[in-house]
């Protein structure tokens, strides 16, 4: 027997599982930059069942841990994909060769811009950054958004100042985008942070982020 059969067996067990312990979730792929979850991007409805890494499910997950095992056909998924239904909005992170399928929780929807690069030299126009010279680059994506492990202290440090948060992000990869340091993120609760560092991993975006501050 050899690794692509086992590998079928093991997906068709998750399926078997999924479908006794599982609830319906919607699977979409992302066909480009705009809105991943738009009517046209939905494949199926798949039964999925998600667990704090513990096939046993014998405990919760916790305060900032993002990833949960999925149990889910992995023939019907691959990575990139997302399920949305009664548990959440997961992306799925990894599907490496017979071990569990990582997802990803998203608890915040996206926008990625990039701001514009000044190209002139010598006496030109205002070159700082504005709403109006921003480039689109992904737009109502969903990701994980949690908190960082520090703050950055504000150059005025006045008495009554706050260190700005620190954010860490997970997001799918998307073909022909890449995120680079001084990004902006824009999130579906007014916040506007400022990209430090983008790592492109094969699970996706681990991106380092700092909250402007206004």
């Amino acid at each position: 027997m050899d690794g692509a059969t086992i590998q079928n067996r093991v997906y068709r067990g998750y399926a078997k599982a999924a479908a006794k312990i599982g609830i319906a979730h919607d699977q979409y792929r992302p066909a480009g930059a705009l809105t991943p979850l738009a009517t046209g991007n939905k494949l199926a409805s798949l039964p999925a069942s998600f667990n704090a890494e513990s096939f046993t499910y014998g405990k919760p997950n916790k305060y900032g841990k993002p990833t949960w095992y999925a149990i889910v056909d992995g023939a019907q998924t691959r990575v990139g994909d997302y399920l949305v239904g009664p548990s959440g909005t997961f992306f799925i992170a990894a599907q490496q060769a017979l071990l569990p399928i990582l997802a990803v929780e998203c608890n915040r929807t996206i926008d990625i811009l990039r701001p514009q690069q000044q190209t002139g030299v010598g006496a030109v126009g205002y070159g700082g950054d504005t709403d109006d010279n921003e480039t689109l680059l992904m737009q109502a994506w969903p990701a994980s958004v949690l908190q960082g492990a520090k703050g950055e202290k504000n150059e005025t440090n006045l008495p009554g100042d706050v260190r700005s948060p620190w954010w860490a992000v997970l997001l799918p990869a998307l073909p022909g985008i890449l995120l680079r340091t001084a990004d902006i993120i824009t999130d579906d609760l007014g916040r506007r942070l400022l990209v430090s560092s983008a790592e492109l991993t094969d699970m996706g975006w681990r991106i380092t982020a700092m909250q402007a501050l206004t």
